[in-house]
């Protein structure tokens, strides 16, 4: 302790000296001092970090933020040891301490990002059953962003309080991030509304990244869930934007919402004589042959009949919407091959009687 305090009391003595050339080594010197504090802490954390996710995570994320903070932590003792004759000395100190409190806000954002990432390495959803998954990527995403615009908005108020000419600006700021901040007046309702539709979609969990949905006539996937709307990625390669909001006040389709797998359907319209055991046993072997097919449903049921030809229903089921869109392509295709091939007057006919001079009417028949 007494080393310390003559350190201490060599630093300031050497500050007082010259004013701005003594303040300029001593800031040097604190400088080289953070440097390498920071070096030595990284080595550290990379040393335990080998069997943590968490710190390896933070390692990362937090390395520059951290550096930053040591050496303007370390630069604010400077300033505070250097006597009030250098010039412009109280300027410098207000401005370090504004870049210290924004480095700060830096640091805490990343620390978040470091959090999210652990927990997003540790639920992989490149899995076949990636359920679960995808229910915490989403909250994660979710509730990180609206952390980091916390952090965010206190770092700026607290940041504008230490300058005198804003400090009631940074006061208002504070007070409108309070339960009082809720009403803040007819401008601020989207953004208000997409916050806390946010937060809600993160809870309640209608949707999740990777979900399938139908909006508005639309059938493509969740891509991304940002603080204000939700990227949808189409079958055909566009990106759908909605408002988080639209999704807590419209009804949309969800085709993944407790289990990705999927009933697929293919309607087809053929003749009364075609034989349905026979149609039954192709498209048996039609799933059976198909990797898409995940051996739960394959059925063949007429579902409708007119004056013309009936129709038939084939149920298949597969493991995902890509893959049963592919397998319902792909057995429609071989039963259509097939009814050509094998059942060519089975097809779809329209019988037309036609009555001949001095002879009984005779039925003939069409191929449709």
């Amino acid at each position: 302790m007494r080393d310390m305090h003559h350190f201490y009391h060599f630093l300031d003595t050497l500050s007082q000296s010259h004013d701005g050339f003594g303040t300029g080594i001593v800031a040097l010197f604190a400088i080289a001092v953070a440097l390498a504090v920071h070096t030595i802490g990284a080595m550290v954390l990379r040393r335990v970090a080998s069997h943590s996710v968490f710190l390896s995570a933070l390692i990362v994320r937090i390395h520059r933020p951290a550096r930053l903070v040591l050496v303007l932590f370390a630069l604010e003792f400077a300033w505070r040891l250097a006597p009030d004759t250098v010039d412009s000395i109280e300027m410098i100190r207000r401005i370090n301490t504004v870049c210290l409190i924004i480095s700060i806000t830096w640091l805490a954002v990343a620390w978040v990002m470091a959090l999210a990432d652990t927990v997003i390495t540790l639920h992989p959803v490149n899995v076949e059953d990636n359920l679960q998954a995808r229910r915490i990527l989403t909250q994660t995403r979710v509730l990180t962003r609206s952390l980091i615009f916390i952090i965010v908005l206190l770092g700026v108020s607290f940041a504008l309080l230490t300058l005198p000419g804003v400090r009631q600006l940074g006061a208002s700021i504070l007070a409108s991030a309070g339960i009082a901040g809720v009403v803040a007046g007819i401008a601020a309702r989207p953004v208000l509304g997409n916050f806390i539709a946010g937060l809600q979609l993160a809870f309640s969990q209608p949707m999740r990244i990777d979900d399938v949905l139908i909006v508005q006539g639309e059938w493509g996937r969740v891509e991304e869930i940002t603080g204000s709307y939700v990227v949808m990625a189409l079958w055909d390669q566009r990106r759908l934007i909605i408002p988080l909001q639209w999704f807590i006040e419209n009804p949309f389709q969800n085709w993944t919402r407790s289990s990705t797998q999927l009933l697929g359907t293919v309607f087809l319209w053929v003749d009364f004589r075609t034989p349905l055991d026979k149609l039954r046993a192709e498209l048996d072997r039609c799933c059976h042959a198909d990797k898409d097919w995940d051996g739960r449903v394959c059925v063949l049921q007429v579902t409708d009949a007119n004056d013309k030809a009936m129709q038939v229903r084939l149920l298949v089921s597969a493991a995902s919407a890509p893959r049963s869109f592919d397998l319902c392509c792909r057995v429609r295709e071989a039963i259509i091959g097939y009814l050509q091939r094998e059942l060519s007057d089975c097809l779809p006919q329209q019988r037309i009687i036609m009555p001949m001079a001095n002879e009984a009417p005779v039925a003939k028949e069409q191929t449709t």
